[in-house]
Order: structure tokens, then sequence, then C-alpha cells
């Protein structure tokens, strides 16, 4: 009885079993299907801000819990540009129009001695392809904010000579660059930064043309998730300082890659040589000399992923050798415990920025209002431009604010960023424009660069 039992079980054994076993790995692939379905569902699903901008910003701004995301919340305005007849808003009292168009992606702005105004078309050089998510995110934003379009790679000229706050010469001054931003002018030696390396040319304000081979002054790294460079000169023109981004946004491909990245350099011309000025900077970019007291200042962009609340971007002074925590930290101190290398040794000599600009508000044009004549209410401060966010929900920035300061040249304690010029992103939340650097005329107006609009805006008193 014991061998027929076999006999009879044996052949239905044989029968079932691969399809028992199809199904099993049907069941179990279909579960795992779900699983990863679910958690990309949870995974994917944005972070919505619990505080308002205002509350993120100052100089004592709230600093929440970090919302670390494995997928990165992604919510950046459309662009549909200027229709019609519409403009930026702006505060009352003030009043805008455009004071050059037509161009090509303008992001930096500079005035000549002669009133001439030096404009930057530029994007981001040609980015490598890889195959990782980071890099499909940051194509992906790139052509929904309207940045996805090849550089023009040069500087054009804008004039008004008859001073009726439109420019009616514009002529493109020098060509041939690499992605340039920054710019200032020593005697009659005009300084350059692009990308990989601060160049130089011979040149005399009144120039419209400049045909001159550019000089390397250095070099530096160039390109990466943050490409734009800024120079400004010290007052008696010695020295130039460089601000450079990270590759990165937390150094997580390797901090060899952010060797002279997250830095301002001090370079001095005349020898060709530079050293590390402030380091920790993730990502600066506006920088001005504060009138008062002659201090250094920039913008800073700070870390994505960490949820709609952080981390606060900033407006600091800078002094040689300060660290502001890059990438171990932020604000003053607050460990990222993403990094893979953790450095709290280091939280005691990181300094904590003096401003907070409210979270992710890309905020990059930096001008003080040593000369502006825009009424009382703007004559002691920094004009900040907000290029506008693309890691929060909702979307914070787009727009140019004022943060009033006190004699002694530093933000007011209890004072918020004051809007100057909003109305970038129309009724429906779509991006008319974005604004970029910030400069005043030989008037004392206001000129933002719009790069989305392809406009340079005027703001003056009514």
């Amino acid at each position: 009885m014991r061998g027929a039992a076999r006999f009879r079980f044996q052949p239905a054994d044989r029968q079932s079993s691969p399809v028992a076993m199809i199904r099993h790995i049907l069941i179990v692939s279909g579960l795992l299907a779900a699983l990863a379905v679910g958690w990309w569902i949870w995974a994917s699903q944005p972070d919505t801000a619990k505080l308002d901008v205002a509350s993120v910003q100052g100089v004592r701004p709230e600093i929440t819990a970090p919302r670390p995301q494995m997928i990165p919340t992604i919510k950046v305005a459309d662009v549909v540009g200027w229709q019609g007849g519409a403009k930026p808003t702006p505060a009352p009292g003030l009043k805008v129009q455009a004071f050059a168009a037509g161009l090509d992606h303008p992001r930096w702005l500079y005035r000549l001695p002669n009133g001439d105004v030096l404009v930057a078309e530029t994007n981001s050089p040609p980015r490598k392809k890889e195959f990782s998510v980071t890099d499909w995110v940051m194509g992906y934003l790139l052509n929904k904010a309207g940045a996805g379009v090849p550089s023009a790679n040069r500087i054009t000229l804008l004039r008004d000579a008859d001073g009726d706050g439109v420019a009616e010469l514009k002529t493109p001054l020098i060509t041939g660059l690499n992605s340039p931003l920054g710019m200032a002018l020593v005697g009659n030696t005009l300084y350059i930064a692009n990308t990989d390396a601060l160049v130089r040319v011979p040149f005399t304000p009144g120039q419209t043309r400049i045909t001159a081979k550019p000089e390397v002054v250095v070099r530096y790294p160039g390109g990466g998730n943050h490409w734009a460079r800024n120079v400004i000169a010290s007052a008696d023109g010695t020295r130039l300082f460089v601000a450079i981004g990270s590759a990165t946004n937390i150094g997580e491909k390797g901090l060899d890659l952010e060797a002279r990245r997250a830095v301002i350099l001090e370079v001095d011309p005349a020898s060709k040589k530079y050293r590390e000025f402030a380091t920790g900077l993730r990502n600066p970019q506006g920088l001005a000399f504060e009138p008062q007291s002659g201090r250094l200042w920039t913008t800073v962009n700070e870390r994505d992923m960490l949820g709609s609340d952080l981390a606060p971007d900033y407006l600091t002074s800078v002094e040689l050798g300060d660290f502001f925590g890059w990438p171990y930290s932020y604000w003053g101190g607050y460990a990222d415990r993403r990094v893979d290398e953790q450095r709290p040794d280091l939280v005691e000599y990181t300094k904590r920025p003096d401003y907070a600009l409210g979270p992710h508000t890309a905020s990059l044009g930096l001008a003080f209002a040593a000369d502006a004549k825009l009424g009382p209410r703007f004559a002691n401060g920094a004009f900040v431009g907000q290029h506008g966010s693309w890691n929060r929900s909702p979307v914070s920035g787009y727009k140019v604010v004022y943060v009033p300061f006190n004699k002694l040249g530093f933000p007011e304690r209890a004072a918020k960023p004051v809007d100057v010029l909003g109305g970038f992103l129309d009724t429906k939340g779509r991006a008319q424009g974005r604004p970029v650097g910030v400069i005043t005329d030989r008037t004392g107006a206001l000129l933002v660069a719009d790069d989305v609009g392809n406009r340079i805006w005027r703001v003056a008193a009514m």
C-alpha cells in the first residue's frame, strides 16, 4: 500500500509543480511590484511646507526638524513669458518699465562709470549626459523652468543716451565666452567670470566692441549643478573676489569633485595667484560691498531635499577664513545627517549667516541701496533678486525683495524682507519671468535682469 500510495501521488506532484512554481513567482512578483508602486507613490509625494516663507526669514528664522526626501519635491512654475502688455508689479510708490527687451537669457548686470550697462546673456554650459535620477531631475527642471536653452556666451552693451529709461543702443560687446556671469572693471581692464576661468580684456568705457582675445587670470572648476561664477573688485582694484558654487547638492558624488568649489576665492590679478577667502558656501552668487562698513556680502543658495521648510537661503557678510558649514551642516551648525562623512569637530568653527532669505527662494542678485533713489523706504539696505524655487510646495521666491539695514551695516534685527518687484507669476502660477541680477543705474533706478522674460526691467520712483 505504501508503494501504491507513492505511485498515485508522484505523477500529480510532477504535473502540478511547474504550475505551482509559476503561480508562486507571479504572486511574489505581484506583491513586490505593488510594494514598489506603493513606495514610489509614497516617496514621490511632494513635501508641503508647514511654515510660511516669512517664518524662515530674518535674523532669527524658524528652523524645523528636517524631512529628508528620497525623491525630491518637484514644483517649478511653467514658463509662459510676458503676454501682451503684461509686466511685473512694483511696490507702492514705484513704477516699472522695460529698459531693454529681446535679449537671450540675460542673467547678470554691471554698470560702467559712463552709465552704460553690461548684461551677460548666458546659461549653463553643455551638460554631460548621465543616467541617474539626479541628472534626469536636473534636465527636466531646466527645460520646465525655461533654462534649457543653449548659452549665448556673450556680454551685450546697453546705452540709454537720452535718459528716458529705455536703452536705445543694444549691441554685442564681446562674444565667444564660456558661460560668463560676473563682470568687474578695474582701470581699463574688464574682468569676466567664465564658468571655468577668470579672464580679462582691455576695455575703455565708451567702447561698443571688444575684439581682443581674453587672457586667463586664474582657472577653477567649471560646470556642475552650480555653473555661474561672479566676480567683484576691491575698492583699490588690487584684489578680486570670485564666487564658485558646489558641483552637487551635498557632495553626494564625492568630496574630491568639490575641490576649489563652494568657496569665495581672493585673487591677486598681478601675480595670477589666489587663496580661499571663505569656504562652506554651497552656492554663493551675489557679491557686494556694504557701503557704510566696506564689508563684503554675498547671497547663498542652500541645500535641497530636506523638505519645503529647509534650509533657508541667506544673505551674509564674509570675512577671511569664514566657514559656513557646507556640506556638513546648515544655518550655523545644524548637522545634515545625509552626508556620508560627518564632521562634528567643525561645528564650533561654523559661522552662522547674518540673515535668512527663506527656503528654496534661489536668492541670486545682490545690490546695496547706496545710490538708489527710490524713496526713504529703500534708502539703506540690500536688494535681492530671487529666481524662484523648484524644490518647495508651494513655490517661493520669484520676486525682488529689499532687506532693511541699520546704521552699523547689518540687517535690522526685527525686519522681514520687503517686496520691491513681484508679479513674475501670473494668476495661474505660471512664470512670466524670473528675476536674477540687480543693480542701480546712473539715475538711481533699479535694474532687474529677467532671464526667462528676456528683458531688463527698470524700477523707479513715481
